[in-house]
Order: structure tokens, then sequence, then C-alpha cells
């Protein structure tokens, strides 16, 4: 018997806030660090709360499978299932190891590659962003909405810094095109939030040259949930590795054209 939506995105919503108490109640370790990249950084924390999401999903589904940012070179575990839950345990590990209160936690869960729940916890608020395919976006149970900005000159757009080689799409100058196109260019630091303040209506687009599968699953279908689009720009080849729009669709097609320069 297949598991029906709700149940689901309770899951989602139970493994998401597991893992950012944790994160919040142990932030006064945010410097056992593990591993360090030139930008980016791996605490202990991220590895426990992954373990901490990870136990919650598999009590209830020992049979799916499971992707998440701290899985061993990113390996799907249960291979074979149509079901493929997908964790981002510290959205904005760099944020939060600098104690910079903009990070969160996602938890999605894909049914035959299509995402069908999801949901973004960001504790420090308190606020718990979901939805599933049949239900609309909500946060913190009442209901939200994109924006209704249709100049892209007047859009405020969250976008990112990143260092891969492999996008295409060199960061610098699609900051500069962005920023001369736009009303305001943000970098806040946690993909799913951002995109998540684009589904509420807090901002009216978002594009990175390079984000991951895991920092975009569950907030990309709260944002379609809420009346916005999203793009895959393009696969890169780092596993599960993306360049992604999101948009409040109104401008879509114009905000896809100015980040690809054609």
């Amino acid at each position: 018997m297949q598991p029906d939506l709700e149940s689901l995105l309770d899951c989602a919503i139970t493994a998401a806030k597991r893992a950012g108490h944790h994160a919040l109640e142990n932030a006064s370790r945010r410097s056992e660090v593990i591993a360090r990249a030139e930008h980016d950084v791996k605490l202990a924390l991220d590895v426990e709360c992954q373990e901490i999401a990870e136990r919650e999903i598999q009590s209830r589904y020992a049979d799916h499978q499971f992707l998440g940012e701290e899985s061993p070179a990113n390996a799907v575990l249960n291979a074979g299932s149509p079901y493929l839950w997908i964790v981002d345990p510290i959205d904005g590990t760099v944020n939060f190891s600098h104690a910079y209160p903009y990070w969160c936690c996602s938890v999605a869960v894909q049914h035959a590659g299509q995402v069908v729940a999801g949901c973004v916890y960001n504790p420090l608020c308190d606020e718990v962003y979901c939805a599933t395919t049949n239900s609309p976006a909500q946060c913190n149970g009442t209901p939200i909405a994109v924006s209704q900005t249709a100049d892209l000159s007047r859009a405020l757009v969250m976008t990112g810094t990143d260092k891969n080689e492999n996008t295409n799409h060199p960061s610098g100058d699609v900051f500069l095109r962005i920023a001369s196109a736009v009303q305001r260019p943000r970098v806040a630091g946690s993909a799913a939030l951002d995109i998540c303040r684009v589904a509420c209506g807090q901002a009216d687009a978002y594009f990175e040259a390079g984000v991951y599968l895991w920092d975009v699953a569950a907030a990309g279908l709260i944002l379609r949930q809420a009346g916005g689009r999203t793009d895959v720009l393009r696969e890169l080849p780092t596993p599960h590795c993306i360049s992604y729009i999101a948009t409040n669709g109104h401008f879509h097609d114009a905000f896809s054209s100015l980040v690809t320069g054609s």
C-alpha cells in the first residue's frame, strides 16, 4: 500500500523539526568542524542532524530510498523503491558556523522522480514551510502565495555566489547582470530559505548557478504550490548539482534569459 501524501508530509515535517531542534539546542558547538573547503565547511552537527532526520524517516518508511547531503559520496540507499527522501540537515552551514541567523533544515520526498511532499524548517523563527502536490503551500498552517511583481526592474532577487568552475555562469558576471536589471539582489546564504521567501512573497526570484538537489527539492515544491515557477537550467558534472531558478512566475522567461545570457 502506498503512503498518502499527508502521511509523507507529516514525516517530512517531523524529521525537519527534530533535526532543526538538535542544531538549535547545540548551537554552541558550531565550531566543531570536521572538514573545510575553500568556501565551505562541514560540521559535526551536519552529520548528527542528518542522522536524526534519517532515523525518523526510516522508522516509518524503512524500504524507501534516502539521499542526504552528508551521505557517503551522496550515495542513495535502498535503490529500487519509487520513493526517495532528500535531506539537507543544515542548509546554510557557513551561516550557522558564524552564528549568522539564516539557516534551515530541508526534507523532501520524491515519488517516481517527482517531489510530492516537502518541508523547510527555520528553527530560529519556528517557521514551518510545507506543501504537497495536492495541497497549497503553507507557513505555520497559513497559506502563502508569491508576489504580484510583474516588472523585473522592481524585483528583489535572492541569489548566491557559487565558485564552481563547471557552472558556465561566472558568479561575478551573473551577479552584475542581475544587479543591473532588478531593484536589488540579495545574497543570504541559504537556498531553501531564499526560495521560501519567494514562495511567501517576501522576494520575487531566486537564482544560483550551482546548487544541489537537497538545497531546492522541498523549497521548489513549496514555491510551485504557492503559485511560482522553477526550472533546472542545467545539470552540472558534479552529482546532484544543478543550475536553478525560481520565480513568482510573472517574469520567469525574462529572468531565465537574463541569468543565462541568452
